[in-house]
């Protein structure tokens, strides 16, 4: 097979139109190098308190924690424990990292054409200087490169936060999470801006495995007995004011629907004792999720800190694969929601508080221009957030604009989340989405709907303004 040098077409991503080509190149290299914002995603906090943190070898650090790329060689029949992911029982899975690495540059066709393989791309060619296309044939050299630069002080990761242009990352915590690694971080004196953002649901889903245990848990970390509904919430709001203390700017919550009501005191403190207990319902737990969004914007009007709501995934679908393997295994699959209804009594209550700023995020396209828009549009609270993970793709990104932004305005969005795990990957996802926003403002430019003084400013705001206004950053 020809090891011919590899090279990313600058142009990637742009209409195939010359006059509107042209113009979002031109609007592309005003933003490119601005700096990166990452409002919300999933990087471990303990990467950057420990300045010696290491990311192990390149399996460890691109494939066994990243389920985009594993659920692509799932659904082509490799087996998990193939690639090495650990199984919940201990049993054996492949643990020489070369014979994985192998395996997936064998299969890394699988990726064209995809966001995954866009995105990987990027990161070996812009990051670890790869210039040769991953094969089964480079395989070997390759992954010698890469775990060369991953022993080097370069590739520390408070030195790459750097390297990226990084003005402030956001972690997602636990809301019983002790927060160590952050204030490591404070301490230590480093300059980089990592912030918390809380993240309740392990203490609200009463049906989740392990939820008693989270409740134990807040009890301790907060110091308050939790008994009752009472003190409950107590505890919810002391963990919220400790992390907004240490920096946070931002809740975050995941629920399958966009259900909310307010129950009575009784029904409520019903709920939660038969939670306690164990003896809760699965309609206990939609019920009591529900008056929980409620509470949540309760408190972010109180406490400023901003809601996130992240709605319409059907969590670990693939029962055998969440029994041996576990969480975020690649088997979370979208569902049809609703927001119009649901979100009702929620935008009742606080959709007209200036005080609230409710950032929704949703899997299911068709309620983009349908619902999500048109409440963006009118409510002062509400505000939309990006194209979210099967979407946050060059096509997902287009269709958010088309259907978003011509009813909800562009000031009503919140700019780009990469919403990640994968560190390494963070300036590629920015740079698709500089690159797709530049091209929908080119379209609107070329269209003559906007002039060139508006289109610079629109695509600036895409890159930075307005994540740095919708999360007070």
């Amino acid at each position: 097979m020809s090891m011919k040098q590899w090279h990313l077409s600058p142009g990637r991503f742009f209409d195939p139109d010359p006059t509107q080509r042209d113009a979002a190149m031109a609007l592309y290299e005003r933003i490119k190098d601005l700096p990166l914002l990452c409002p919300h995603g999933h990087v471990d906090p303990r990467l950057f308190s420990d300045p010696d943190y290491t990311f192990g070898s390149p399996v460890e650090l691109l494939i066994i924690p990243d389920h985009y790329i594993f659920r692509m060689l799932y659904a082509q029949g490799i087996q998990l424990e193939q690639l090495g992911i650990p199984r919940r029982d201990g049993g054996q899975s492949e643990g020489d990292h070369r014979k994985i690495w192998q395996l997936f540059a064998d299969h890394f066709y699988l990726f064209q054409g995809t966001p995954t393989g866009s995105w990987f791309n990027e990161e070996l060619r812009s990051v670890f200087g790869v210039s040769e296309k991953l094969n089964g044939a480079n395989a070997d050299a390759i992954y010698d490169q890469i775990d060369s630069k991953l022993s080097s002080p370069a590739f520390k990761p408070r030195a790459l936060f750097e390297q990226f242009n990084i003005e402030t990352l956001c972690t997602t915590d636990a809301a019983t999470d002790s927060l160590e690694h952050h204030q490591a971080v404070r301490a230590s004196g480093w300059g980089g801006t990592i912030r918390p953002t809380f993240r309740p649901d392990g203490v609200v889903n009463i049906d989740a495995t392990g939820w008693k245990q989270e409740i134990d848990k807040l009890s301790a970390v907060s110091g308050i007995d939790v008994v009752d509904f009472a003190s409950y919430i107590q505890a919810v709001e002391s963990r919220r004011a400790f992390f907004k203390e240490m920096g946070a700017r931002a809740t975050d919550q995941g629920a399958l629907t966009a259900h909310s009501q307010r129950l009575s005191g009784a029904e409520v403190e019903a709920i939660f004792s038969r939670a306690l207990s164990g003896k809760a319902t699965v309609e206990d737990a939609a019920n009591f999720t529900g008056h929980m969004l409620m509470e949540m914007a309760r408190m972010s009007v109180e406490d400023g800190l901003v809601m996130q709501l992240h709605v319409g995934s059907y969590r670990n679908h693939n029962s055998a694969i969440f029994e041996k393997f576990g969480l975020d295994k690649g088997a979370d699959i979208p569902i049809r929601t609703d927001f119009t209804r649901s979100l009702q009594p929620l935008l009742a209550a606080y959709g007209n508080n200036p005080a609230l700023r409710l950032i929704l995020f949703n899997l299911d396209e068709t309620t983009y221009a349908r619902e999500l828009a048109p409440l963006a549009g009118h409510y002062p609270a509400v505000k939309l957030g990006p194209p979210w993970w099967f979407h946050d793709s060059v096509n997902g990104i287009r269709r958010y604009f088309d259907q978003v932004m011509e009813t909800a305005g562009l000031y009503n969005t919140v700019g780009f989340n990469d919403d990640t795990r994968a560190y390494l990957s963070i300036p590629a996802r920015h740079d698709v989405w500089r690159r797709s926003g530049a091209n929908w403002v080119a379209g609107l430019l070329v269209r003559g709907m906007i002039d060139e003084e508006d289109a610079h400013q629109m695509c600036a705001a895409l890159a930075y303004d307005l994540a740095k206004s919708a999360y007070n950053l």
